[in-house]
């Protein structure tokens, strides 16, 4: 399989999920900062014009990485990082669902529309005016999601699931883009250094 790989939190998401799971892909580099990933060959693989893009044996083009990682979690060997049973892959996706609405769109919005308007205006709708209350949201459900964390090791319980993958590589982009996870959050802060010392954390 090949990964149709960039910077960004997204690709991260994948390779630390394909990296969990013991699953080789191999890598190809999509330039999005010269805007490859709008061109033909690349909207070819995948009509939205984003990244990661996973392309299988078969030639099958599958992206967002959600779909990409429950796709990996079922190909891949070792215990399942979405849930072994109905009531496990439930609160997974629950949690992956509350991640990626409460924290990911606003964090990469407030991104692309204030530090990453120079790449991002001439490609996508951008709303400056928006990017504050944007990276104020996302502080809000930090907070939140820090509240939640009492007591728990991971966000669906005592196991690592796709969930806490997906929140462990925003927070780090965010860490790099001038949107830090808040000294106050002592159960994210004491969850982020447990997701950064796993050896998948730098794939």
């Amino acid at each position: 399989m090949k990964l149709y790989n960039s910077v960004g939190p997204n690709p991260h998401v994948v390779r630390m999920f394909a990296a969990e799971k013991g699953v080789d892909l191999e890598l190809v580099e999509v330039d999005i900062m010269g805007g490859e990933n709008r061109q033909s060959a690349h909207t070819a693989r995948n009509p939205s014009g984003m990244l990661p893009s996973l392309e299988l044996d078969d030639g099958t083009h599958l992206a967002e990485v959600t779909a990409i990682c429950e796709y990996l979690d079922e190909v891949g060997d070792g215990p399942s990082l979405i849930g072994e049973t109905a009531e496990e892959r439930a609160l997974t996706r629950m949690w992956t669902r509350r991640v990626d609405l409460y924290v990911c769109e606003n964090l990469a919005n407030g991104f692309r529309y204030s530090e990453g308007l120079g790449l991002f205006k001439d490609r996508i709708t951008t709303i400056p005016e928006a990017a504050e209350g944007l990276k104020q949201i996302t502080r809000e459900k930090l907070a939140w999601l820090d509240g939640l964390m009492e007591g728990k090791n991971f966000l669906a319980g005592d196991k690592m699931t796709l969930a806490d993958i997906l929140l462990f590589c925003f927070v780090l982009f965010g860490n790099n883009v001038g949107q830090p996870l808040g000294e106050e959050l002592g159960n994210l802060q004491a969850w982020f250094q447990r997701m950064s010392s796993r050896e998948s954390a730098s794939a």
